[in-house]
């Protein structure tokens, strides 16, 4: 079996990001119309799913472009304070309060990277 692209890689880690911001910025606002969909957005195993999802995502396409092509220390920090907002929103951690700035942010800064990584890839 052929193994998946790297701009396969990076085009669905970003991908996800846009998921995970689409689930932050607009199902509240559907939820307000749409009492179905506000259980479904605040349920928490949504959140955690987008991190189990993100974490292995961006970890095998980083890693496949760093086999290829070193990457600086700043593209593996911006994604690892992606991954780790990501996963401190998802637990809501320090706060409920807190929860959607920095899923947000967090699923920005990864996206950055992998659109980063896609661009250095092809020069």
């Amino acid at each position: 079996m052929k193994s998946p692209s790297a701009a396969l890689l990076d085009a669905g880690a970003v991908a996800l990001s846009g998921l995970c911001l689409l689930h932050c910025l607009a199902l509240p606002l559907l939820a307000a119309a749409l009492p179905l969909f506000g259980t479904w957005a605040e349920a928490e195993w949504v959140h955690l799913l987008f991190v189990a999802i993100a974490l292995p995502l961006t970890g095998y396409a980083l890693w496949r472009a760093e086999r290829r092509h070193p990457l600086p220390v700043l593209a593996w920090a911006t994604a690892g304070a992606g991954l780790g907002l990501l996963l401190a929103g998802a637990l809501a951690l320090p706060s409920h309060d807190w929860e959607t700035p920095m899923t947000v942010t967090g699923s920005l800064l990864l996206a950055a990277t992998h659109i980063w990584n896609a661009r250095h890839r092809h020069g």
